[in-house]
């Protein structure tokens, strides 16, 4: 007799849920899953490109669930958006957990993990209805923040998680931090009044019990830089939308010091008994504020000594608040947690701001500059209603962080629908940090046949892009084509300025209605986008990832030019140098490569399921003009080509008709 297939293997179990949830075999998904399960059994990292409609969910979660139970240990699973996490934990996990248990020696359980500001504080708002009880406010005399405080102190007695994105509709942000408190700023569990029904506290406990624990890459990035758990025990992790993780990681990495964030934490010092160092602390500020306001926008390479003596005594007057207002008060944490909690608070955050003076301090330290870690430059926003600058410091790289935070201390798989930078998964790799010899990749591929369902155009005798606006044959080609295609077009532009400009000529000569990025929130021009099939959506780099438009609405998409870096992004351009310094092609490595990731995103926004037919247009003749525009078109979707215009309106014009 031949052996019985094992039921709990990873094929068996991808074959139960898929067959529970009504769907059918995908080789892409499958080959996935084994990827992953092997990864997991060998402890090597894996890199997995699988494209829209592979599965890929389905993919990891099977070998993870499978994992957790047998490790006792939870899997955790990180992503960027807040999309795909609502994806995971409303939809996917609990069909999944219900297709499994007959199999598996216990229902898979899942949680999700946010940062603590994202439930709702019970402390927070009870002290709120006590200081108002006696107001006797009428509500029709309630402000328009006031009115949604009111809706979330009331929406809080009911809810059983506390988590802001199960409030419908949701709140402005403004009115959310009436309600919830910071990591720093929470008093506690054993402190708190409510510390044993403190929705934050319930969804750790939670995240204990789980079989999978979804949470986000920047909670997963303080997590690993933190000294202590945040996330419970686990030896894997998987990235899904992985493309993302060098950037979040280098967010929560970066650190500013500004004259206003001085002179806040002064302020709040001087309430707490700073013994009048808070009023040095506040001239320091003023001083450092106009010191600041005569300097230029961009990167500082090199530091003046008078500025180094400013930065200087800034750091120490920081210090010196610091252990003022640091040491406590005895009885205080007893008979005023609040005021106990304000002081841990601003202790801690004054520790950070010292701790980026000493960051950017180091920078220009004389020491060998190879050993320099980080990037310095000064920001300037005009944007706020008063013009806010501030000095930046980040790392000029992550990898070495995720090396050994991350990639030494678990077993990580790294998956997205686009990895495969320049046709393989090396630039990434390095981008993370993973040590050669330690990792796998595999190309789990797609269910669509891009060279039968999608042209990629170039519409090589235009002009080459330049800095002042889109020439008018350029405008005169996105007229043409959007033509052909009836509308249906998501036009994805380099820059707002450009987004704006073909607006505004396009609702002059279209008979389509164009909607642009800014006229109402991302989620609500997408959707009326998606239920309006002759309609056009312009805009900018959000607009690049994420966006899921399956069927007629969409068959153009439009990619105004290669979206390099700005020359003026510092950080980049420092990452540029510093490879061009050790012998290597700078421009290939960041600036090309950051066009690529962009591009094949942006180009993914075209299939996204199997009936889908259309065309990526790319108005930047660049792309094959220059010797790098074979490793970005390497690394978009293997449409079938062409620099036609007249085959490409002629296939727009068919789709139409259809």
């Amino acid at each position: 007799m031949s052996a019985q297939p094992d039921p709990q293997s990873t094929e068996a179990l991808l074959n139960t849920a898929v067959t529970a949830l009504g769907g059918a075999r995908r080789e892409g998904q499958v080959a996935m899953a084994k990827a992953v399960t092997k990864a997991l059994d060998s402890e090597r990292h894996l890199a997995v490109q699988a494209g829209t409609g592979t599965g890929k969910s389905l993919a990891y979660l099977v070998p993870a669930i499978k994992h957790a139970q047998a490790n006792k240990e939870a899997v955790i699973v990180s992503t960027a958006t807040i999309a795909l996490q609502r994806q995971l934990v409303n939809r996917d996990l609990p069909r999944l957990a219900e297709a499994l248990e007959p199999v598996l020696p216990h229902k898979p359980s899942f949680a999700i993990m946010k940062g603590r500001s994202n439930y709702v504080c019970l402390n927070k708002i009870g002290r709120a209805e006590t200081e108002s009880e006696d107001s006797l406010i009428p509500e029709e005399d309630l402000s328009w923040l006031g009115k949604h405080v009111v809706r979330i102190n009331e929406w809080a007695q009911d809810t059983d998680t506390g988590d802001r994105d199960d409030l419908e509709p949701g709140v402005p942000d403004l009115a959310w931090k009436q309600a919830s408190v910071t990591a720093q700023e929470c008093l506690g569990a054993s402190r708190c009044p409510h510390g044993e029904e403190c929705f934050a506290e319930l969804a750790k406990a939670k995240a204990r019990e789980a079989d999978v624990v979804v949470t986000n890459h920047a909670l997963l990035a303080i997590d690993a830089l933190a000294d202590t758990n945040i996330l419970p025990e686990h030896d894997v992790v998987i990235v899904d939308e992985a493309h993302e993780l060098d950037g979040r990681i280098t967010a929560v990495a970066t650190a500013e010091i500004s004259a206003s964030t001085l002179k806040l934490s002064a302020k709040r010092a001087g309430k707490l008994g700073a013994e009048g160092r808070d009023e040095r602390l506040t001239e320091l500020a003023e001083d450092w504020e106009k010191t600041l306001a005569a300097l230029p926008e961009g990167r500082w390479e090199d530091l003046d000594e008078s500025i180094k003596s400013q930065l200087v005594a800034v750091r120490d007057g920081l210090w010196s608040v610091r252990e003022t207002i640091g040491r406590p008060v005895e009885g205080e944490a007893a008979n005023d947690p609040e005021r106990f909690a304000e002081r841990q608070n601003l202790s801690n955050h004054l520790q950070e701001q010292h701790d980026a003076i000493v960051r950017i301090l180091e920078v220009f330290a004389e020491s060998d500059a190879a050993k320099q870690q980080d990037v310095v430059w000064l920001r300037r926003d005009e944007r706020r209603s008063e013009s806010f600058t501030a000095l930046t410091v980040a790392p000029l790289s992550v990898a070495g962080l995720l090396n050994t935070r991350l990639f030494a201390e678990n077993t990580v798989v790294l998956a997205s629908a686009t990895l495969t930078i320049g046709g393989n998964f090396d630039a990434m790799a390095a981008s993370w940090g993973l040590s050669k010899g330690t990792w796998d990749s595999l190309d789990a591929g797609t269910p669509f046949d891009p060279r039968k369902s999608g042209i990629l155009y170039t519409a090589r005798h235009l002009p080459q892009p330049g800095r002042d606006g889109l020439p008018q044959e350029t405008l005169d080609e996105i007229h043409d084509l959007v033509m052909a295609a009836g509308g249906r077009t998501l036009g994805l532009f380099s820059s707002k300025r450009a987004a704006v400009q073909a607006t505004e000529e396009m609702r002059k000569r279209l008979p389509f209605d164009v909607l642009c990025q800014g006229d109402d929130s991302t989620g609500a021009l997408v959707k009326k986008f998606s239920q309006s099939e002759n309609t056009c959506l312009f805009g900018t780099l959000t607009l690049w990832q994420g966006v899921d438009v399956p069927g007629r609405s969409l068959s153009l998409v439009l990619i105004d030019r290669i979206p390099f870096p700005r020359p003026d992004d510092p950080l980049l351009q420092a990452r540029k140098e510093a490879a061009d310094a050790e012998g290597r092609n700078g421009f290939m490595e960041v600036a090309a490569t950051h066009a690529a990731l962009l591009m094949a995103q942006g180009a993914g926004r075209l299939l996204r399921s199997v009936d889908d037919r259309g065309v990526v247009a790319v108005l930047d003749n660049r792309l094959v003009t220059k010797r790098y525009g074979s490793f970005l078109r390497a690394s978009m979707p293997n449409f079938w080509t062409t620099t036609d215009g007249e085959v490409t309106r002629g296939a727009l014009k068919r789709l139409t008709a259809r």
